[in-house]
């Protein structure tokens, strides 16, 4: 699979088959994935891959946190601004409609989406993750560094035959994370990432892509 290919099937799936995935697969792309660049090679990332009975036991206790209706976890980064302008609005609100209009949610129908917003802390059924986590005295470039980390992992799961799915949702219960991967004081987890074969039984539309003119600006002199 060549790049190109990797960049157009990479997305992030959400619903993922119970095949194990192999541990010699995850070896070679994190193995592969860390000559992603990072400012001055300090390479910021700090990935915990879960796997069997601890990834079990993660969305076990997850499970049982949204049955009880346990509030999210004090954040410890802002996800998103509190009001985003145009042309951000739009695109996440398009979001929204694709995602789960592909699910036949209407809009309205908070109940049902939050259903369907539940399977991120099931791993959509994939059998292998990893979580991401930064000093807590990194600054912004070094959060850029974790995407550019994060990316190529991706790509490289798709050349082993592999999905994922990237999910800042699990910010949102980074205590119980901690609690199966104890992370030393002084971390702070970033995002976890679903990993498997994907489930193609499920498989939605991919969501769209802003036209280039909209994002990129030639400055050639023509």
């Amino acid at each position: 699979m060549d790049v190109y290919e990797a960049v157009a099937s990479r997305r992030a799936v959400r619903a993922f088959t119970g095949r194990p995935v192999p541990r010699e697969a995850l070896e070679r792309v994190l193995s592969a994935a860390a000559w992603a660049p990072s400012g001055s090679n300090i390479q910021p990332w700090h990935i915990y891959v879960l796997t069997g009975a601890p990834l079990a036991e993660l969305k076990k206790r997850a499970g049982e946190r949204l049955a009880a209706g346990d509030p999210w976890d004090e954040p410890e980064y802002e996800q998103y601004p509190p009001v985003l302008k145009s042309p951000y609005r739009e695109r996440r609100s398009a979001f929204g409609e694709q995602r789960y209009g592909a699910l036949g949610i209407a809009r309205e129908d908070l109940e049902a989406r939050q259903r369907a917003a539940a399977g991120n802390w099931d791993c959509f059924g994939a059998p292998a993750a990893l979580f991401c986590y930064v000093d807590r005295d990194m600054g912004r470039p070094q959060w850029s560094d974790l995407g550019m980390f994060l990316q190529t992992v991706m790509l490289l799961l798709r050349a082993e035959g592999l999905h994922s799915c990237p999910q800042m949702a699990w910010a949102k219960f980074h205590r119980t994370v901690a609690e199966i991967v104890s992370p030393p004081e002084g971390l702070v987890l970033f995002c976890g990432m679903s990993i498997g074969f994907e489930d193609v039984t499920e498989r939605a539309p991919r969501t769209t892509r802003a036209p280039l003119a909209e994002t990129v600006t030639f400055v050639d002199g023509h």
